[in-house]
């Protein structure tokens, strides 16, 4: 009889350990979605550079001492290398009319650029912007960055998605959350400290999300960066994120601004 009350006994208990763990992992995967934002960031402007109006800025990186652009729209697409401090394009690559340049990153020695609805991307030689190679996707085709071994490329949807860096084979999507909620429109992307920093499109917004939970752990506002004086009535939204990771600067811009800003984040009351 011992025996057999034993037996139930485990029969019974590993239900309710299944049970109890099922639960745990609930509540876990709840909190991480409904967490509230660490923080909200203002900025205060500590350089402001010149940036090409005419450039329809999709993508932009820090690299050796010089900002490396990838500008939209068919006919106008290219990526580019600008000098910072005066805006000039020292070097430049123009994409096929066809073709709506979206977000770029350097990985390695290598230019990565995606286009907006052809589901192709580029990869480019650094240094000579010779196109190398094309990769496809199934989805548009928005912001690009990496972490040092993944790829990370937003499509507008409410998920990051993370690629092989050379294959571009898809390994994971992570869906990104704020205030318990689905963020949609992540733009263009840079990954700064651990922290994927994301524009959201039409908005005023960068997010800062955790890449592992997809988690919005603070958000940047920048309203009111480009005054009104600057605007000549055809800017577009905000879209630019760059980020020296040297020096620790931090450059916003975007669609055919006439500006280029350095900024630091100031830490404000939610």
């Amino acid at each position: 009889m011992k025996k057999k009350v034993v037996k139930k006994r485990l029969y019974f208990s590993i239900p309710l350990l299944l049970t109890i763990l099922i639960v745990v992992l609930m509540i876990y995967i709840v909190n991480t979605r409904t967490s509230k934002p660490q923080e909200l960031y203002g900025y205060q402007v500590i350089n402001t550079f010149p940036h090409d109006p005419n450039a329809f800025t999709q993508g932009l990186v820090y690299a050796d001492g010089f900002l490396y652009e990838s500008t939209g729209l068919e006919g106008r697409s290219s990526i580019r290398k600008v000098e910072l401090e005066t805006g000039k394009v020292v070097q430049i690559y123009n994409l096929p009319d066809k073709y709506f340049g979206e977000g770029i990153t350097i990985f390695e020695d290598k230019i990565i650029q995606l286009t907006y609805q052809s589901h192709v991307g580029f990869v480019y030689n650094k240094t000579t912007f010779e196109p190398l190679q094309q990769f496809s996707y199934r989805t548009e085709g928005w912001g690009l960055t990496h972490n040092g071994k993944q790829i990370i490329m937003s499509d507008g949807s409410a998920s990051i998605s993370f690629l092989d860096p050379n294959s571009f084979e898809l390994i994971s999507r992570v869906p990104v959350y704020y205030k318990g909620s689905l963020l949609r429109y992540v733009n263009e992307l840079e990954y700064i400290n651990g922290k994927v920093f994301a524009n959201i499109w039409g908005s005023d917004y960068i997010a800062v999300i955790d890449p592992h939970t997809g988690q919005v752990k603070s958000i940047i506002d920048l309203k009111g960066l480009l005054k009104t004086q600057d605007t000549n009535g055809k800017v577009d939204v905000l879209n630019g994120i760059a980020y020296d990771a040297v020096n620790k600067r931090l450059f916003v811009t975007g669609k055919l601004w006439p500006k280029l800003f350095e900024i630091k984040l100031i830490s404000k009351k939610m």
